[in-house]
């Protein structure tokens, strides 16, 4: 392939990438696709360029950059072996732009100095006829297309259109012929309508049934060809982010991702684009007709900066982009009514811990149920997943047993959890604040191969007031259906069922990190590549959790053996897996070649615990273990890094350096070395004489964790039931103005402070 001129961006590459190693097939028995997922097998595509996304912002000239992005991202998905053919506008605007120059360059130089400066700079342009403009466009926008793609080692090849093209039979048969033919030979045709001779739309004559379809804009003949052609999938690229249940902008108007035939009755048309002569109601017309003809269709944005250099490559793998025509109706999709939202959050407390109590209980009435939904999962399982993930994914009548007791202890917790008061203050004379706790709104929680912490962050979420959305991984599918069932049978017996919703959807984890406007809080659980990956996909969404458990345990110079053996042990072999065991092993340098050295040696050695040396460590040793090639690891297995260093300083300085603000621990008996470490060292939780495996909500009497935060605001360490509250303040006064307050009002601020009440909102006790 020749040298781009444009610069590929990582995203493209990395879908071209993936593309390559999927052969397209195409569709089976002629039907469209059913789901976005499918679109990674479409063969044949057609791209309609609307004319907001050809044509500059001024209507006069090509949108170049876009033109490029798109050119680039086709001649990408044609050389992977599919079957590009574009639908294009711009001749218009292109011919425009040439004649306008014209018409200038044909002024007489005595004309305008005999008109004078200041007319001259008033002349206006006679205004243009669109056919003569066409005329004028087309050869000059298919050389254009021809230069960008001889970017890419690609051919195209020009074909224009009009109405007659397709009602007579013998001219479709020789259009379908020609495409055909050049889609053979591995040619990008691009298709226009011949604007220059074309007739003027007939009013009323866009859409006819399924056998008729007049081509009166480009829409309509991108629909008409893609349905001829039997195309896989058409891409229909425009100003807006695709349909939306009113016009956007608008109130309340919403983007709408899945649209079934059947629910045209919901929709509100707005005014058309800027330019071109078809509008949404257009496009979803002609996209109906294409589907019911058998073709796929999207309807997206193909104009924001943002997303133009990968919107036509992020549809064809499946991403949720703009609006996917589906001829079956959208099932098991989740809806976040906020009503149910704004009901839960003020539901009173005893309800909360009721549904709490209950949920415990199912999980011990239906044990069995749950424990052979977990063996279908460890079956499916055990011939691919590691140990680590498959000790995850087991469930065990002791597991439920201990999810049972903390269930418990969030129940009673909710009791003064929502609508508590934190702060009381007499601003003046009748105005009183308060501050007091509320819900954060609606939670999402990402959980790999872990299904024990469904119910966990079900009742956390429930005790918070929280309505929660829960993304599973497919490992643990069926134990997942079964404990969700379970939670709004619980939710039932108040009548807030779709409260918690288990996203059972083909959904994306980076599609669902889009949804600010739905969604409050993203809490991943899981590996440190899944919180990573959480919070880079996520856009205006805060995220809560850690991107990895580097965690130190510090052996001092002045430490108990039995301590040191005991605890050690326990950090790192309790659970190997988990983000709280111990990943690296400082050692005072004083006890290098003691007993006390040998015996912490060789009880990692029993535990078959692999060790990897430290640059200092592997120094003081003839024969040292593999060095360790990075201080910053997380093994998550029977591994650990040792280091050496002079004192208990040193020790700080290297977790502050190398670690990840997780947990970390000191092992010593003096006293003042250990408060000095506790109060100097900056991380989440910080332990003296204990296992790095108490860092955990159940352990810490929260009941149970949503999951361990290393940020610096909001919530820290294993986060409960108090983590997933915000507050908000209450101010109750009486006629009160801050002109009152001024230099010459009437009243001062007394800012007096006032013991607190238990609840102001709760009024269902």
């Amino acid at each position: 392939m020749a040298d781009h001129t444009i610069e590929m961006s990582d995203e493209t590459l990395k879908n071209s990438i993936y593309s390559l190693c999927t052969v397209p097939n195409g569709r089976a028995h002629g039907g469209s696709f059913a789901h976005r997922g499918e679109l990674r097998q479409a063969k044949r595509i057609v791209v309609k360029l609307g004319s907001a996304v050809v044509t500059r912002g001024d209507e006069c000239g090509l949108a170049l950059g876009r033109l490029a992005s798109i050119v680039e991202q086709v001649a990408m998905l044609q050389n992977q072996g599919r079957e590009m053919m574009i639908v294009t506008s711009g001749a218009v605007a292109f011919g425009k732009q040439r004649l306008r120059h014209e018409i200038l360059l044909s002024q007489s130089v005595r004309q305008a100095l005999h008109s004078g400066q200041n007319q001259l700079k008033d002349m206006s342009l006679p205004v243009l006829e669109a056919r003569a403009c066409a005329a004028a466009g087309q050869s000059g926008l298919m050389a254009l297309y021809e230069a960008m793609f001889t970017q890419y080692s690609t051919c195209t090849a020009q074909v224009l259109v009009t109405n007659l093209d397709f009602h007579d039979d013998q001219k479709r048969q020789n259009l379908n012929s020609t495409l055909q033919e050049l889609l053979r030979m591995n040619i990008v045709p691009i298709i226009n309508t011949n604007d220059a001779v074309v007739p003027p739309p007939e009013p009323n004559s866009d859409l006819q049934g399924v056998n008729v379809i007049s081509i009166k804009d480009n829409d309509s003949l991108a629909a008409r060809l893609a349905v001829e052609m039997k195309a896989d999938l058409l891409i229909a690229l425009s100003d807006v982010e695709g349909l939306y249940n009113s016009p956007p902008g608008t109130d309340d108007a919403k983007l709408i991702d899945i649209f079934y035939p059947g629910d045209q009755q919901s929709i509100t048309y707005g005014t058309k684009s800027r330019v071109g002569i078809g509008g949404m109601e257009a496009k979803v017309k002609a996209a109906l007709w294409a589907l019911q003809g058998g073709t796929s269709v999207v309807i997206a944005n193909g104009t924001h900066p943002k997303v133009t250099g990968h919107v036509i490559t992020d549809i064809v793998e499946g991403k949720k982009v703009g609006t996917f025509f589906s001829e079956i109706k959208p099932a098991g999709e989740f809806i976040c009514d906020m009503s149910i939202v704004d009901f839960f959050s003020t539901f009173c407390c005893t309800s909360r811990s009721e549904i709490i109590c209950q949920l415990a209980e199912l999980l011990t009435e239906k044990k069995e149920e749950i424990l052979a939904a977990n063996k279908m999962d460890m079956d499916l399982a055990v011939s691919h997943l590691p140990p680590a993930m498959l000790k995850r994914l087991s469930l065990s009548p002791a597991k439920l047993n201990s999810l049972a007791i903390g269930l418990r202890q969030i129940a009673v917790a909710s009791q003064d959890s929502v609508g508590r008061v934190l702060r009381r203050t007499r601003v003046a004379h009748n105005l009183e604040l308060e501050q007091i706790t509320v819900p954060i709104g609606v939670l999402l929680v990402i959980f790999e191969a872990r299904p024990d912490c469904l119910p966990q962050v079900s009742a956390l979420a429930i005790a918070s007031g929280n309505a929660l959305l829960l993304k599973g991984g497919k490992e643990a599918a069926n134990t997942n259906r079964v404990l969700h069932q379970l939670t709004q049978e619980a939710l039932s017996m108040h009548g807030v069922r779709e409260a918690v919703q288990l996203v059972s959807t083909r959904e994306e984890v980076e599609d669902l990190c889009r949804l600010d406007k739905m969604i409050d809080l993203i809490i991943p659980r899981g590996s440190s590549q899944l919180v990573r990956d959480i919070q880079r996909a996520a856009k205006g969404i805060p995220v809560l959790g850690h991107s990895e458990g580097i965690c130190h345990v510090y052996v001092d110079a002045d430490a108990s053996v039995d301590k040191v053996i005991k605890i050690v042990r326990d950090s790192k072999c309790d659970y190997p897996a988990a983000c709280n065991a111990m990943e690296t092993l400082l050692i005072h340098r004083d006890i290098l070649r003691t007993p006390l050295f040998d015996q912490i040696i060789d009880m990692l050695r029993t535990e078959r615990v692999k060790i990897h040396a430290g640059p200092r460590f592997a120094s003081y040793l003839t024969f040292s273990p593999s060095e360790a090639k990075s201080l910053r690891t997380e093994y998550g297995d029977l591994e650990c890094c040792m280091e050496v260093v002079d004192s208990m300083q040193d020790a700080v300085d290297h977790i502050h350096k190398y670690g990840s603000s997780h947990t970390d621990v000191i092992i010593t008996e003096n006293e003042d070395t250990a408060e000095q470490f506790l109060q100097q060292l900056d991380s989440a939780c910080v332990f003296w004489n204990t296992s790095s495996r108490f860092a955990d909500g159940y352990r810490f009497g929260l009941g149970a964790e949503v999951g361990i935060s290393t940020a610096r605001i909001h919530a820290r360490g294993p986060v409960g039931l108090e983590g997933l509250l915000t507050t908000k303040w209450v101010l109750r006064g009486d006629g009160h103005t801050a002109a009152d307050f001024s230099e010459h009002g009437t009243m001062k601020y007394l800012h007096e402070n006032l013991p607190n009440m238990i609840f102001t909102t709760d009024t269902n006790m």
